[in-house]
């Protein structure tokens, strides 16, 4: 697990039965459509997009498809964004409803052109989909809000089940890979939603294959348990196109599988470590699990 050249050739367990026969997937990309909505399934090219179609589900994106942070591994577009639209908190709502969705993921671009980094927008999606749909459980995968701490209160007011924050790499990655990010003010924000919420469970996540070392994954291990994170997920770096940052290792499935073995030892409620792991990837799991511990 050390740092070496890049990776150059994919491995066998990369391969990814995918079947585009459902009709499920057709059903989704046209129902997005039609009510002006982004997922992070297609911005960010997920692997696991035909999968999560194809079940009904999708992780719904908040506030455009343009990000005004422009991080090396990211697929999503950066650019100046439009205006939010004061229909999208509704028609997710809708969107979740027609899917008979009762898990919701949202997540966002980041939005530092937004005085509360989108906060509001979220919070009142959150509203509408309680409005329409009882019982519903919803996860806030959400930016660092640039560390503020009103903006963050305005999320956790609106009572998200789930309060998500990726940490994405280990702290040395960011001067290069998230040089528009701070590594302790995401570890700051995600331990600063416990202290205001704990009653919210936290979760974080992570990606490998980008230049770490065994030593620097144990230590971003130990930072992120220190930040009284619930949950974390840690999965393969994919480079979603010859323009973001290359892959520098692909992990066997071996070696996911002991890194889930040292995460467990730091304490986690949740731990869930392999390739095609992303951050909303089965979230309803996770979530059920560490509710179920909490009974």
């Amino acid at each position: 697990m050390e740092t070496g050249e890049l990776a150059r050739e994919k491995p066998p367990w990369l391969k990814k039965k995918v079947s585009l026969n459902n009709k499920n997937i057709a059903a989704v990309k046209d129902l997005l459509k039609d009510l002006n909505l982004h997922t992070v399934c297609q911005s960010a090219k997920c692997p696991n997009i035909f999968e999560c179609f194809s079940k009904k589900t999708a992780t719904f994106m908040l506030l455009g498809d343009k990000c005004t942070r422009n991080c090396a591994f990211c697929g999503v577009l950066s650019g100046k964004p439009l205006p939010p639209d004061k229909n999208e908190p509704k028609n997710i709502a809708k969107a979740a409803k027609e899917l008979s969705l009762q898990y919701v993921v949202l997540t966002s671009v980041t939005r530092d052109d937004l005085n509360d980094g989108g906060a509001s927008h979220f919070a009142e999606t959150v509203a509408q989909l309680k409005k329409i749909i009882p019982g519903v459980l919803i996860e806030c995968l959400v930016p660092d809000f640039e560390g503020r701490k009103d903006n963050l209160k305005i999320l956790l007011d609106a009572n998200p089940d789930v309060f998500n924050h990726n940490i994405e790499t280990i702290k040395r990655n960011y001067f290069e890979i998230r040089n528009t990010a701070d590594y302790r003010r995401s570890l700051d924000l995600l331990g600063l939603s416990k202290k205001i919420r704990p009653d919210i469970i936290t979760k974080s996540g992570f990606m490998l294959g980008l230049g770490e070392n065994s030593n620097e994954i144990e230590n971003l291990l130990s930072d992120i348990a220190e930040s009284k994170v619930d949950i974390v997920t840690i999965g393969q770096y994919l480079s979603p196109s010859s323009e973001n940052y290359p892959v520098i290792k692909y992990y066997s499935p071996d070696e996911f599988e002991e890194i889930e073995k040292i995460a467990k030892s730091f304490g986690f409620k949740y731990v869930v470590s392999d390739t095609f792991v992303r951050s909303s990837y089965q979230a309803s799991v996770a979530f059920a699990a560490v509710a179920a511990g909490r009974i």
